[in-house]
């Protein structure tokens, strides 16, 4: 059962890690966040579903076809909901996403319906054995961690090694410089959203085979993903990595051993308790002003 609790768990904090990374993109690069990222992760999930099911394309296409259209809500995202309020200093950006959330899961919910749907997977029909011992989880759920990690040092060379990357970066660092060396400072902000979104996407199609597929599945994700974020600290891409295997590690084994009814009581305390010892996040870094 331990191991069993740990590889779910592995699985499950990837998913919060992916959502995490996008809140950190668009802060490294803004100092704004999407909250409307658990919106993006049900739009790839119910896309996905759509395309695969309803309309019977081939799965690969269902799936690019779905982040495709993931990135494209990252920018109206930026663009209606965020751009407006950040251009003139103010902070209604935090509603206005929040806001833009909720009106995409009711019109989801308008559309698709309120029934839960599955969204069936090869590598989520039969559990993983090893020598002869049934471990009690799916394939699917040891791929999960792989992608992530892939996702997230692809995010890291993106970074270090791109053109693209380092304007970002720049336009991080000092937006009046970055402006004046010509950057992009409206583009480059507005790819950081659709980037955002688009790992809140890619979040959504892998946990769609887990679990039922509706309007309402990004809540709980989105507000777990942004924990996570603040947990790792905002200013380290692998530490919000890897807070979310740990906050996802600890959710499993507390499901295990206390039962699903204190899973969310002690997470969230150990997150209380995990900030107040270290505010700025486990391996995040205290901003220095110079006066």
């Amino acid at each position: 059962m331990l191991l069993t609790a740990l590889i779910s768990g592995i699985g499950l904090g990837s998913m919060y890690g992916l959502m995490a990374l996008g809140f950190y993109v668009t802060y490294a690069v803004s100092g704004t966040v999407n909250f409307a990222q658990g919106s993006s992760m049900m739009l790839g999930a119910v896309l996905t579903f759509a395309f695969a099911r309803t309309l019977g394309w081939p799965m690969p296409v269902a799936i690019l076809c779905a982040l495709a259209l993931c990135a494209v809500y990252g920018l109206l995202v930026e663009f209606i909901a965020v751009r407006p309020f950040a251009s003139r200093g103010s902070d209604s950006w935090l509603m206005a996403t929040v806001a833009l959330g909720i009106v995409l899961d009711n019109l989801v919910m308008f559309t698709f319906g309120k029934e839960p749907r599955s969204l069936p997977s090869p590598l989520a029909q039969s559990s993983l054995e090893v020598g002869g011992v049934n471990l009690g989880v799916y394939p699917l759920q040891a791929v999960i961690p792989v992608i992530g990690l892939a996702l997230a040092g692809a995010l890291y060379l993106l970074s270090v090694r791109t053109r693209w990357g380092s304007a970002m970066l720049a336009v991080a660092q000092n937006r009046a410089a970055a402006r004046l060396m010509g950057i992009p400072i409206k583009r480059s902000i507005a790819l950081a959203y659709a980037l955002s979104a688009l790992f809140a996407g890619v979040a959504g199609v892998l946990i769609a085979p887990l679990a039922n597929v509706h309007s309402d599945m990004g809540a709980l994700f989105g507000l777990k993903a942004f924990a996570v974020a603040i947990l790792g600290g905002l200013t380290s891409a692998w530490g919000v990595m890897i807070a979310g295997l740990i906050f996802g590690v600890a959710e499993a084994l507390v499901t295990t051993s206390l039962g699903s009814g204190y899973t969310q009581i002690m997470t969230f305390s150990l997150v209380i308790l995990a900030l107040a010892l270290r505010p700025n996040g486990l391996f995040g870094r205290a901003e220095v002003k110079k006066v």
